[in-house]
């Protein structure tokens, strides 16, 4: 198989089940380090052209990472695009094994089943879910809302997602607000905005501040196990 990814964390799965099928990644595409594709543009604009000269057997997508016009540009040039959707772990884990084995044709990964049974003997959460805050960008102050695979992952570790009600996925919440909404926790991921110790907390005087490594808050893929030995003790 020929495989473009337009994902991050797919390409991340792929790479790690069968790296020498990768011939297209976006500039995103970040794992593994020593990844070797040709780059065809960021998620939100791919180069149809430069994927189509690729020729190859399947796209990977994200409804959510990707814009409906670049995958209807690709499937117009004949392409097989198959794309993801994924707001919760179950989904996460359903996904991956359709892009891997239905998609791509290969075995399902070990590393897969490590990464559902690492979730899996996760004890539940005992006690009052825990109410945070969860930025995903600062200059505007956004933060996770409803229906998130961030979301999800958090309620499962006893945290609550002060905003998981929000009409909006991704609302834009003044700063005051989010300081006044009940909160105890903000969470800080080092993406998409890079929070550090020294840019993020101190808006945030009040509250608990964990700093989260992004990428196991909000990829799906080989970091999930890793994510579920990780999250729960930085979430403390």
């Amino acid at each position: 198989m020929r495989v473009v990814s337009l994902v991050p964390s797919l390409t991340e799965a792929v790479a790690r089940t069968a790296p020498g099928s990768l011939v297209g990644v976006t500039d995103w595409c970040t794992h593994p380090a020593d990844l070797a594709a040709a780059r065809i543009g960021g998620t939100k604009n791919p180069d149809p052209a430069a994927i189509t000269a690729l020729a190859p057997d399947l796209v990977i997508a994200n409804e959510e990472e990707n814009r409906a016009p670049d995958l209807d540009a690709l499937r117009a040039a004949g392409l097989d695009v198959l794309v993801t959707e994924v707001r919760t772990l179950e989904q996460a884990f359903a996904e991956l094994h359709r892009v891997l084995v239905d998609g791509c044709g290969l075995a399902r990964p070990r590393w897969l089943d490590e990464a559902e049974a690492a979730w899996a003997a996760l004890p539940a959460p005992s006690g009052t879910p825990r109410p945070a805050v969860v930025p995903i960008w600062r200059k505007p102050w956004m933060v996770l809302g409803h229906d998130t695979f961030a979301g999800d992952l958090l309620a499962r570790l006893g945290i609550r997602n002060v905003y998981a009600d929000h009409p909006e996925r991704y609302p834009r919440i003044p700063v005051d607000e989010l300081n006044a909404s009940g909160a105890e926790l903000v969470v800080l991921p080092d993406e998409p905005y890079r929070f550090t110790a020294d840019d993020g907390p101190e808006a945030f005087p009040a509250l608990h501040a964990a700093l989260v490594d992004g990428r196991l808050l909000t990829w799906y893929g080989p970091s999930l196990a890793e994510a579920a030995r990780a999250l729960p003790s930085a979430l403390r």
